[in-house]
């Protein structure tokens, strides 16, 4: 499999995967926020926030990928790859679960980021493969 191949894979899965955790806080489907001792009552309006970060970040990523931007899907990536890394600093701020905090939230992060990376390098050789070779100027 290509290396192209391979991250268009592995963003889709992230896309995909924000949208749903997106959706599964708007919808009522009695999901938690992994590793909070004390999860936010449905009238905090937490959920909702949460839920619309989740999906609007899916979205923009998703455009991205659809239309063919790699190189700034690859920037977001990076850049998506800090709300995980918010939400494990905010268990761990809460004295919630550490095994939650680093195995749900770091590693999502780390993927999340890994991934932008894979398109960024992919991208980069691309460029450099089609760049014009500099032409030589009159003294």
């Amino acid at each position: 499999m290509s290396l192209k191949k391979l991250n268009t894979v592995l963003a889709t899965a992230v896309v995909l995967f924000t949208l749903y955790l997106g959706l599964s806080f708007v919808l009522p489907l009695e999901t938690s926020f992994p590793g909070l001792p004390n999860w936010p009552s449905g009238d905090s309006g937490f959920p909702i926030v949460k839920g619309s970060r989740e999906i609007a970040m899916g979205l923009a990523m998703g455009a991205l990928l659809v239309t063919g931007h790699r190189r700034a899907l690859g920037w977001a990536l990076l850049m998506v790859a800090v709300a995980p890394f918010g939400d494990m600093v905010n268990v761990l701020a809460h004295h919630g679960s550490t095994a939650a905090a680093f195995g749900i939230h770091g590693l999502t992060s780390a993927l999340i980021a890994v991934t932008g990376l894979l398109i960024l390098r992919e991208t980069s050789k691309a460029r450099k493969a089609t760049a014009p070779a500099p032409t030589a100027q009159p003294a």
